[in-house]
């Protein structure tokens, strides 16, 4: 992936403020990003904001707890791989959207589902100013922030990120859709969830498997968890490489966050090499 310049300059920005509290306090409440984000929204016919640094820090905060819900929830997909081929499914895909929607939050973009606004975050020195739109039709959060990260010139050329089409035969969406929605399924085995080790040895094989193509998991092989778990996988190391690259070892919030301790036993970020996939393999 080549980074986009103004990408790191704005990101370095967002997350300098993290670096003057302690990593373990730097995330604010819940709903903090949403709720300032409200009280700014425009009265008086125009669609920008000057927005200060603390706010401007909260899409980077609100950015890595999506990642740390993305690695939780691969977790339990990894967790549920015998014991509920449909849960692994559904939370695999979790995996997937919720580090989709942190690469989003980093690139400065939020949606207010409760007040039908797309909000654009932007770094033009030396304020930070918010761009503020109507929701509409085609802007439902498991379409819109993919789509952002299609049409991101430093995305574009990676395979891993989709449009998630829901009617596609390749298509993240369509398996969570099919699971959650479709009836006579009956794919019940007698539930044996996992131990640690069997995590451990899940998630091994998982990392180790070299692709020359994305794994996008293929509805006529539902439930297709290996892709589902492996695209996944891969979504979020490569949150975890971005930010890496951009921060250089160098932010104190990042650098505790990135090893989550409820992963750092099972999980090490690593990704097997291959040549076919550019921006893929580590």
């Amino acid at each position: 992936m080549k980074i986009d310049e103004t990408v790191r300059q704005q990101l370095q920005a967002t997350f300098a403020p993290l670096n003057s509290v302690a990593a373990a306090r730097a995330f604010p409440a819940p709903s903090t990003l949403a709720k300032s984000l409200e009280k700014l929204i425009p009265t008086d016919g125009t669609t920008r904001r000057n927005v200060d640094q603390r706010i401007a820090s909260y899409f980077s905060t609100a950015a890595v707890d999506m990642w740390l819900r993305s690695v939780h929830s691969f977790l339990i997909s990894a967790s549920l791989t015998e014991a509920s081929p449909i849960w692994a499914s559904v939370t695999g895909y979790y995996s997937s959207h919720y580090a989709v929607r942190g690469l989003a939050h980093l690139l400065g973009h939020f949606q207010l589902f409760k007040k039908k606004r797309l909000i654009e975050l932007k770094w033009e020195k030396p304020r930070f100013v918010c761009a503020f739109r109507s929701k509409g039709a085609a802007d439902a959060e498991h379409k819109l922030y993919w789509k952002i990260l299609k049409q991101n010139t430093m995305f574009q050329g990676e395979g891993i990120f989709t449009e998630n089409k829901p009617d596609a035969e390749d298509s993240d969406v369509r398996h969570r859709n099919h699971a959650n929605y479709s009836d006579h399924l009956a794919i019940y085995p007698i539930f044996k969830p996992l131990d640690e080790q069997a995590l451990k040895e899940r998630i091994e094989y998982i990392s180790k498997i070299v692709i020359n193509a994305p794994p996008l998991p293929r509805f006529s092989k539902f439930p297709d968890i290996e892709y589902v778990q492996l695209i996944a996988y891969h979504r979020l190391v490569q949150f975890r490489k971005l930010l890496d690259e951009i921060l250089g070892g160098k932010n104190r919030f990042w650098n505790v966050h990135r090893n989550p301790s409820f992963a750092s036993e099972f999980m090490s970020f690593q990704l097997a090499e291959a040549d076919g996939l550019a921006g893929v393999a580590s």
